[in-house]
């Protein structure tokens, strides 16, 4: 029988996993929505598993109703094909809501509303990305499991640059800083403009 996660997948993939043709809709709940976001059961220790065995990593993406940096994300980032592209080739994506009210069982055992789990993890602002690579997978706490996050908006340049820092493996060996610092010659050394991108 075919998964609500399964048929997600399915449906990336018709698409060529390249993002294209996605777009955002407004949920009940007043967030924005991927094509591409898991509908799970809010157990974070199996949903980082589950992305783990597939050789993915997971992202927790927090929001909020109103929140307009969360469109610019929307509207802006996950509307280029290369970095929607590489979210559904590296990540599964779970939608947080800062002040929602459904349980989420966090990695440690614990249940609780997304509001008090946001508070929890210290998140305060939104968008608030949480990258968690999946050799996390088993962790009995968040300290344990994130690998980077991103409180805030950032421009896709940087935020594109974030997804491969984790998914890449760069987080075990330097700062973000270093990471941006050699990407950014690179690019130069290649006459690419960063800014432009």
């Amino acid at each position: 029988m075919l998964t609500r996660r399964q048929f997600t997948f399915a449906s990336a993939a018709a698409l060529g996993s390249t993002g294209a043709g996605f777009a955002a809709e407004l949920g009940d709940d007043g967030l924005h929505k991927q094509p591409w976001f898991l509908d799970t059961f809010l157990e974070l220790g199996d949903d980082l598993a589950t992305a783990a065995q597939n050789g993915r990593h997971l992202m927790i993406l927090w929001e909020q109703n109103g929140c307009p940096y969360c469109r610019e994300l929307h509207e802006v980032n996950f509307a280029r094909p290369e970095l929607s592209g590489y979210i559904t080739a590296h990540f599964d994506v779970i939608q947080l809501d800062m002040f929602g009210a459904r349980e989420v069982l966090d990695f440690d055992g614990e249940a609780l509303e997304e509001r008090d789990l946001a508070a929890k993890w210290g998140v305060n602002f939104t968008p608030t990305t949480l990258l968690v690579h999946g050799t996390g997978a088993g962790a009995s706490s968040l300290r344990a499991a994130e690998s980077f996050r991103m409180p805030g908006y950032l421009k896709p340049f940087h935020y594109l640059s974030s997804l491969e820092f984790v998914a890449q493996d760069h987080f075990r060996t330097q700062s973000f800083q270093r990471y941006l610092q050699e990407k950014f010659a690179d690019l130069e050394e290649k006459g690419i403009d960063p800014d432009v991108w």
